[in-house]
């Protein structure tokens, strides 16, 4: 009766915990700082994205998670750690947490034991659940997944997309495709440096994307001062960028988005696609609340498209609130016998 009920989303960008009765109590960068000469972990979160382009080089600063799968398995497990440590203590009364952690659709089975295995050496009860995250997202969305209706979610995180129809607690059908905030951030920061010969960082680059970034044309232009340096000269230069610049800069990404929910939509059953159409595609994670993009979804699928509430909460409140529903989710989720007979 004591357990903690754990929910992570094990994100690109950011780290969501969400601990029951509580809500959301973590919401930090993942990214990790660490001395290069005696490899201690010198902060982590927000402290360690601060470092990002400006640490010495007795420091390293990285980011652990590349498309939603773990890149560094070690520092990925020292990060998880910290962060459990925080929510449960040094010493919790019902024994170690219960833990659902999020993991892209399609992973491998050596990407699922990776996440499994890193939240169990972190401190999680085994097994350490995995949900996948549209799944986690839609039931965060609060998406009634329980019915026999179709309902659509599509993810838009740090490092992918991902659309998913769901019926019964079960993905139908699914894709994903690596392309979402990380790819905005490098696709506005080639922009300026190819049309303003102004190369900036990735940091800059999310604040131009956060405070003039549009899916869609704006009927008033909105516009943010930059600072970088100059790609001719070297020196540092402040510049104005335009979202209708930023939004040009986003097309090929959003292109491939927009393909991608479109490819989902045409393999899905009729009579799922009909629920869809009456129901409406749910948009959630951070990628959301780039302006204009319900819009334009649902202007190149036909289908209405809206933001869900709390975007990018979603995936991490579902990982918690699945552990609830465990007894009916159960046999939809990847199990550590699966992952290894698939990796054999």
């Amino acid at each position: 009766m004591f357990t903690k009920r754990i929910g992570i989303d094990l994100g690109t960008a950011n780290v969501l915990v969400y601990l029951k009765g509580k809500g959301i109590v973590i919401n930090q960068p993942s990214v990790v700082a660490i001395s290069n000469r005696d490899n201690r972990i010198v902060a982590v979160g927000v402290e360690a994205q601060k470092m990002l382009g400006r640490a010495p080089s007795t420091i390293s600063v990285i980011r652990p998670m590349r498309n939603g799968v773990i890149a560094d398995y070690l520092i990925t497990e020292t990060m998880l750690r910290y962060f459990l440590r925080q929510v449960t203590g040094s010493v919790t009364l019902g024994g170690k947490p219960e833990v659902m952690t999020c993991i892209p659709v399609g992973a491998t089975s050596v990407e699922q034991r990776a996440v499994r295995d890193a939240a169990e050496q972190a401190g999680a009860r085994k097994p350490a659940w995995l949900i996948p995250e549209p799944l986690a997202a839609a039931i965060g969305a609060k998406v009634p997944v329980a019915s026999s209706s179709g309902n659509m979610v599509v993810d838009v995180g740090g490092g992918r997309t991902e659309a998913a129809v769901i019926s019964m607690y079960g993905i139908v059908v699914a894709d994903s495709v690596r392309v979402a905030g990380d790819r905005f951030d490098d696709a506005i920061a080639s922009y300026v440096r190819r049309r303003h010969n102004l190369i900036i960082g990735d940091r800059s680059a999310e604040q131009i994307k956060l405070h003039v970034g549009s899916a869609l044309p704006l009927e008033e232009d909105l516009a943010v001062e930059v600072r970088g340096r100059d790609q001719v000269t070297g020196l540092p230069r402040t510049i104005t960028v335009a979202s209708r610049e930023v939004t040009t800069a986003l097309q090929d990404s959003l292109t491939a988005i927009v393909t991608m929910v479109k490819s989902v939509l045409e393999k899905t059953p009729p009579e799922l696609a009909a629920d869809i159409i009456d129901q409406g595609v749910v948009i959630t994670g951070g990628g959301a609340l780039l302006r204009n993009l319900d819009k334009l979804l649902t202007q190149e699928t036909g289908v209405p498209c809206y933001v869900a509430e709390r975007p990018l909460e979603c995936v991490a409140l579902g990982a918690g609130q699945a552990l609830e529903r465990l007894d009916q989710i159960k046999r939809w989720l990847p199990t550590e016998e699966e992952s290894l007979i698939s990796a054999l």
